[in-house]
């Protein structure tokens, strides 16, 4: 399990521990380090509880073999070297990680495919609203939590079978129904941006040109 500074956890009233340990990082440790400015690109550490990595044996040895040598470097006495090293480790920790938890996504492929099922459902059926002016445009934690997953593990996930995010997810359905919408009906641009769950006609515009490469009134001219 990984958590980031401010999140709160707690064990259950059935959980036993038979053995384990923890690696607690201050944030000073990694200031201004290589590690420091990509630490965010490590998404696990915004994972539920529930998303923890599931490692075989081998896996574990290597993960140990990480942790001993962090522990071995803190213990003896410090010299200029130390924090590299350390943070060196630390880095190379969360590196074998990212590895194990591609795998555990590509492992547990059926439990995953069906998420991707469900969450494509989801998304359908979200936009096949006639309108969505009361409702709004969907986001990532919305989909996540109809799937009881933390956002960061659904775009992940997705990204894995799928080769995108939850958010690439969205705009492409948002774009499917726009295009239809400029080609079927007669309502003005802005008429459609509402009814898609813009709050303004200018950021409608905004994604439908980065996403085609012509605006909402340049696509609807070439009908």
């Amino acid at each position: 399990m990984f958590t980031a500074p401010g999140q709160v956890i707690a064990p259950g009233p059935d959980v036993t521990v038979d053995e384990g340990w923890a690696l607690f990082i201050h944030p000073d440790l990694i200031h201004g380090t290589d590690l420091g400015k990509k630490i965010h690109q490590y998404s696990f550490f915004n994972y539920e509880a529930n998303e923890a990595l599931h490692i075989s044996e081998e896996e574990k040895l290597i993960i140990k073999d990480c942790v001993a040598k962090i522990e071995r470097e803190y213990s003896q006495n410090i010299d200029k070297h130390s924090q590299g090293l350390i943070v060196s480790n630390i880095e190379l920790l969360l590196n074998y990680c990212s590895r194990f938890y591609d795998r555990q996504f590509y492992t547990r492929a059926k439990v995953n495919s069906d998420v991707v099922q469900q969450f494509e459902k989801i998304l359908k059926d979200y936009f096949s609203q006639s309108s969505l002016i009361e409702t709004g445009l969907p986001n990532v934690k919305y989909f996540a939590s109809r799937l009881n997953l933390s956002p960061n593990y659904l775009s992940d996930l997705l990204n894995k079978f799928t080769g995108k995010t939850t958010q690439e997810h969205i705009h492409l359905e948002l774009i499917d129904k726009a295009k239809s919408l400029l080609w079927g009906t007669n309502d003005s641009i802005s008429e459609i941006a509402y009814g898609l769950g813009f709050e303004h006609p200018s950021h409608f515009t905004k994604i439908f040109k980065s996403k085609t490469g012509k605006s909402p009134s340049e696509y609807r001219c070439l009908n």
